[in-house]
């Protein structure tokens, strides 16, 4: 089924990537932008051959978020790559955003069950769940996900506390997972290739693209890696 975005201050209808097309999942993480402007980033992880973008901003607040998100979703919708808004689910709604990806403190540590709890009724809006293990991916496809990070897969500076949940899980969830999901944590050019012989056909990259010289240049290197 073809997606398409919703019509927003002049901005055309591009058709959307289903989920089940999508293979690279880039970010805008404000870390990583070292004073470049998040949405010139946007623009090159679009041309490097992006599929989805998150806006992930930790240490902002939700006004500063919004602020980057209505610069970054003209860029992602003329080239017809999805928006993820990362926790924050008011701002995805707010300014019409494709995703919001949420952890699971902020979902299941929040008390919801279902993520059909924070759809609103003739809204396209989609929600990711992160997950760290096969009991969590499990509660997260009963409750309805319509994506599932697994992860980190790796040691990653992105997350210097969390464990590696290692090429074990991502074996797990090639074989039980029944949503899209990608795997995501410690992803580079030396590791990429056990993750896709362990069964991955999607992941999360943040550092190894964001760090590059040339961001495009290095998606693109990616992405022809994901579509052999």
């Amino acid at each position: 089924m073809v997606e398409f975005h919703r019509p927003r201050d002049g901005i055309s209808l591009v058709a959307v990537k289903p989920l089940a097309d999508c293979k690279l999942y880039t970010f805008v993480d404000t870390p990583y932008l070292h004073g470049r402007a998040p949405e010139v980033v946007a623009q090159q992880l679009c041309d490097g051959g992006s599929d989805l973008i998150q806006l992930r901003a930790k240490n902002s607040s939700p006004d500063e978020i919004r602020a980057l998100a209505e610069k970054i979703l003209p860029v992602t919708h003329r080239a017809g790559v999805g928006l993820v808004i990362n926790d924050h689910l008011d701002i995805a709604r707010d300014i019409g955003a494709d995703f919001c990806h949420l952890g699971q403190e902020d979902f299941f540590d929040a008390g919801h069950i279902l993520v059909s709890e924070l759809k609103q009724p003739g809204s396209p809006l989609k929600i990711g769940l992160s997950t760290h293990a096969p009991a969590q991916a499990q509660r997260a496809l009963d409750a309805g996900a319509d994506y599932i990070a697994i992860g980190p897969v790796y040691a990653t500076g992105t997350k210097p506390t969390a464990k590696p949940v290692t090429l074990e899980y991502v074996k797990w969830a090639a074989m039980h997972a029944t949503v899209p999901w990608f795997a995501i944590g410690g992803i580079n050019t030396e590791t990429i290739d056990a993750i896709l012989a362990a069964g991955a056909k999607r992941v999360c990259i943040v550092s190894a693209i964001l760090n590059a010289p040339d961001i495009t240049q290095a998606c693109t290197a990616f992405r022809y890696r994901l579509d052999q």
